[in-house]
């Protein structure tokens, strides 16, 4: 069959792109070269309905083995009791989680959107603000960091069936079991959604929310650095809030609920090549190496948020704990639109974001958010940071300035090409570890 250059032809521009800039998209990050090679692999031929040792077609032996494997893994990674691998994505994690818990019309309250939170904790445009009552919480306009007072307050209030933690541009770790009092004064479910902090959670260096809440769910290509996909976990037994009892056992009875509410509840067929390279990201992910990965991803955060701090930047609560942190530009007299394009031209990567109490649009936002994980992945450390924040200071200060924009890129790919990425330009640890 001929080669669809057409397509491939892309496909190389955009592996270009990757290799040449500075990627700080807080929820993304580069696989290895076994994640990729397994989601690329035959796997992807199997039809597989069901679960290993139940589906609804033949052949499944094999399948069945790497999504044990998967679930074994990530059960041994964070301490779960439970776990559902298949998930196609966080957000269908989470409408799998609410699937199961609630009927249309219940109350559930979330992150506000417009303060960090996701579309799938109640936004209006989503199906959390279609199918469900949303309320909201949001964080302080002086500390930029969520109020538990006022967060129990609002729960006693509105009384939610659901309750949710987590966000997706939040730069602080979160107390679970504040939550879990607040959830259990109002009889409610406690959803903690860690997609972004997952692999620093498994790592022990921010707050265990398996412990407190009900169930959590995460997507698996943020900081755990695993391929596109969502999962499903629960950390031990729990009295139901809502009389959905056995005689001993409630977390029996939930997975079989949130199992079905998978499959066929939101989608049909899992993607098993994406199952299987879960696996192998979950193995990464219990080793020391990672573990070390984690701990610098946090340094680097940090180190970057104190130097934009340095540079006369608002950074949205001060600081941040984890991987993200998010920039308030209005003091720069520039918009998140206009300095995410700017910056692309720089061949540096960040997205405009929505800060707390914003006077724009979603479509121009006030701010922008940066990450570490993918230029930890690559190997840049602490003492990067500096000069990468001096970078992207010289291209919003000079926003309009082609020239200027132009020399800050190659200095960009200057430096990118110490860093290599992918089978063509691995690091020399990892070809003699191949």
């Amino acid at each position: 069959m001929k080669r669809d250059r057409a397509v491939f032809e892309i496909i190389q521009k955009e592996k270009q792109r990757q290799k040449q800039g500075i990627e700080l998209i807080a929820s993304e990050n580069f696989v290895s070269n076994q994640v990729m090679e397994a989601m690329g692999s035959v796997m992807t031929n199997k039809y597989a309905e069901g679960l290993p040792g139940k589906r609804y077609y033949g052949g499944c032996e094999f399948v069945d083995q790497t999504e044990v494997l998967a679930i074994e893994r990530l059960k041994k990674l964070f301490g779960a009791s439970w776990a559902n691998v298949q998930p196609h994505s966080g957000a269908q994690a989470n409408a799998a989680v609410m699937l199961a818990l609630l009927r249309p019309g219940d109350k559930i309250m979330g992150f506000d959107l417009s303060h960090g939170g996701h579309l799938t904790h109640g936004s209006p445009v989503n199906f959390s603000g279609k199918l469900y009552r949303p309320g909201f919480y949001g964080v302080e306009e002086e500390t930029g960091r969520i109020d538990y007072d006022k967060l129990e307050q609002k729960a006693l209030n509105e009384k939610p069936k659901l309750l949710i933690c987590g966000a997706s541009a939040y730069s602080r770790d979160w107390d679970y079991e504040r939550l879990r009092s607040i959830a259990d004064k109002i009889n409610a479910f406690l959803l903690a959604d860690i997609s972004h902090p997952s692999g620093l959670i498994a790592t022990g260096l921010l707050n265990d929310p398996l412990p407190h809440c009900h169930i959590i769910t995460s997507t698996t290509h943020k900081t755990l650095r695993g391929p596109r996909g969502g999962i499903i976990m629960m950390g031990k037994d729990f009295e139901n809030p809502f009389g959905l009892k056995t005689q001993k056992g409630n977390t029996r009875m939930m997975s079989s609920l949130l199992d079905s509410a998978v499959f066929p509840g939101t989608q049909g067929g899992p993607l098993e090549h994406v199952i299987a390279s879960k696996a192998v990201a979950f193995g990464e992910a219990l080793t020391e190496e990672y573990k070390d990965y984690t701990k610098n991803v946090i340094a680097n955060a940090r180190a970057m948020a104190d130097a934009f701090v340095d540079r006369g930047y608002k950074v949205i609560s001060g600081g941040t704990d984890n991987h993200s942190m998010l920039i308030d530009l209005r003091s720069k007299n520039i918009t998140g639109k206009d300095a995410e394009n700017a910056l692309i031209q720089a061949d540096i990567t960040v997205n405009k974001n929505m800060v707390p109490f914003d006077d724009k649009s979603p479509f121009v936002t006030s701010g922008m958010r940066i990450g570490t994980p993918a230029i930890t992945t690559r190997g840049l450390q602490k003492n990067h940071m500096e000069s990468i924040v001096e970078l992207i200071d010289t291209v919003i200060l000079n926003a309009t300035d082609e020239s200027k924009i132009a020399e800050v890129r190659h200095q960009v790919n200057e430096m990118m090409e110490t860093f290599p990425l992918f089978a063509d330009g691995a690091p020399e640890k990892e070809k003699n570890q191949a």
